[in-house]
């Protein structure tokens, strides 16, 4: 069906007042209706992530209650009885949640779903707590104000893999959008189908968190920023309870959907810190935290020589790497054989401070979904004991088995707690990476991203992986390939099968380019070793041989 016919079928089906407006607006805008109307929303290991708007390629409560209907075909398909729902602090989360809640209930599965705006973390714990076979975060993490997602857990807590989302979509492509029937939130919720969850469980959940604690924070003090969104709670709280005093970002300290104060609410990057620095700058604060809109990712800066440091999240990662290692070893703790979890791009100088301390580094695809899945595997194996962290560049971090996806109210402890460690020393978390660096290697990361706009944008992040597969590569930027690793084919068997390439450079360089996801992009994580002056060099060079390929 071509654009223009699917939008005069929604024309003349939908019955929403919101979308039967915005299908107006765009009546003689043939672009954007081409946007909305060109496909159907793709549905992935991450979910889906969109635009709101009408349209069978955007998200509303038409393509929700579709997507959930497949989901909920599937979940039957399992056997399942139960499914957990939360949301975040977006525009129309509440309602996407309600109405996924509402045609689970429909379908006879028994629903728990959150009070108000939680933590992603939340969902992975109800699941687990409730024996649910999936768990639904509406979220779309960091992206900007238009963006909406619906996120998918399996019984074990972590977000489905390939083989569940392959089903799931087989199942949506059954369904026809306008055939998805419900009833209202209220009258499932009074007859008891939907019920919010309990208070119990989230007094566990906050237990299980500070079980992970390994020190305290007392004397510290941090501005924090939930960016208007899901953390504005349950951090501050867990930061008092190790004794910090928390600074909160009045501005960014509610849900706001809109993120008036800060557009780009990613804690990844530096302009999202913005108005969180002029507070510390004004109170002098030890350490500054942000968390992005569902809880899942924290941004640290630091107070070092009266100037704020931002940390990158491999930075945190390794410092956390080194920090737990080196405590639960002083503590008489640390387990034989520490495991740390980390995906692929993140950084390799992770390995070397765990093989100190006499440890395995565990690497797996992007996605923290892999890692959840790896701590599922150790607890079968009994293995649960040895597990330290596990954590990605894009500032995601967990320690502990208490869920299987990455938890920001966690990280937020951790990285105080480790910061009022060090100062107690008279050193700060500048210090302590200067001081990794000094003894393993001054390694640097750089990520570039490259955009495929249009209709046919997913197309063109095809082709061009294509492309860079059927290329034989010599040298990069006039710097040898040593070995290109395509986890396409069998070049690295411990792996499962990945649109990703993995090339290596002379000096220990290297570039992996993924795609994306959730949104047509392919991304390019670069890494260099060695003194800032020859980093900087080389980046550019291989960033300007990939801005030629790609542009």
């Amino acid at each position: 069906m071509d654009y223009q016919s699917a939008y005069d079928l929604w024309l003349n089906n939908v019955m929403d007042k919101e979308v039967i407006e915005q299908l107006k607006s765009m009546s003689k805008n043939p672009i954007r209706k081409q946007m909305c109307f060109a496909k159907d929303l793709e549905f992935g290991t991450a979910g889906i992530r969109a635009e709101m708007d009408a349209g069978t390629d955007r998200l509303n409560i038409y393509t929700v209650a579709r997507a959930t209907q497949g989901v909920a075909n599937y979940v039957k398909s399992c056997y399942g009885e139960c499914v957990t729902i939360s949301y975040d602090s977006r525009n129309n989360s509440e309602l996407f949640a309600k109405i996924t809640a509402s045609v689970f209930a429909e379908n006879g599965l028994k629903v728990y779903i959150t009070g108000k705006v939680q933590p992603t973390a939340i969902v992975s714990y109800m699941t687990r707590h409730y024996n649910a076979e999936c768990g639904v975060m509406i979220t779309a993490s960091h992206n900007t104000k238009e963006y909406n997602g619906y996120k998918v857990y399996g019984k074990d807590g972590f977000q489905i893999t390939e083989d569940a989302a392959m089903k799931i979509t087989e199942e949506i492509e059954k369904v026809n959008l306008f055939d998805v029937k419900y009833l209202s939130f209220d009258e499932y919720l009074k007859s008891g189908q939907i019920s919010y969850m309990n208070g119990a469980v989230m007094r566990s959940y906050m237990n299980a968190v500070m079980a992970q604690s390994v020190g305290s924070a007392e004397g510290l003090s941090v501005v924090y920023t939930p960016l208007n969104g899901a953390g504005h709670r349950i951090v501050p709280e867990i930061l008092e309870r190790i004794g910090a005093k928390v600074i909160k970002v009045v501005e960014q300290s509610f849900p706001n959907g809109n993120f008036t104060t800060c557009p780009v609410p990613n804690p990844e990057k530096p302009e999202a810190l913005t108005l969180g620095l002029r507070y510390a700058e004004t109170q002098k604060a030890d350490l500054l935290l942000a968390t992005d809109p569902d809880c899942d990712r924290v941004g640290v800066a630091v107070r070092h020589n009266d100037k704020y440091v931002r940390l990158s999240g491999n930075e945190i990662g390794i410092l956390l790497t080194d920090y737990l290692l080196a405590t639960k070893r002083n503590h008489g703790v640390l387990p034989v054989d520490p495991v740390v979890i980390k995906t692929i791009v993140t950084s390799s100088l992770t390995d070397k401070i765990v093989a100190d301390y006499g440890g395995i580094t565990v690497n797996l695809l992007t996605g923290f979904k892999y890692i959840g899945e790896y701590i599922t595997k150790m607890e079968r194996e009994k293995t649960l004991d040895r597990f330290i962290l596990g954590f990605e560049e894009s500032c995601g971090y967990l320690s502990g088995s208490y869920v299987r996806d990455k938890d920001g109210v966690n990280a937020c402890m951790l990285i105080a707690e480790m910061t009022a460690e060090y100062l107690r020393h008279g050193i700060t978390l500048v210090d302590r990476i200067n001081f990794i660096y000094n003894k393993y290697g001054r390694y640097w990361h750089k990520q570039q991203t490259y955009s495929f706009g249009g209709v046919d944008g997913s197309a063109k992040r095809v082709e061009i992986m294509k492309k860079l597969r059927e290329h034989h590569t010599e040298s990069i930027a006039g710097i040898k390939v040593t070995s290109k690793q395509d986890l396409l084919g069998t070049d690295m068997e411990e792996l499962p099968r990945a649109d990703v390439l993995i090339y290596k450079l002379s000096n220990n360089a290297q570039i992996i380019l993924r795609p994306s996801g959730t949104e047509p992009l392919i991304k390019a994580y670069i890494t260099v070793v060695g003194d800032s002056a020859y980093a900087n060099l080389i980046t550019d060079k291989i960033i300007e041989s990939l801005n030629n390929f790609f542009n």
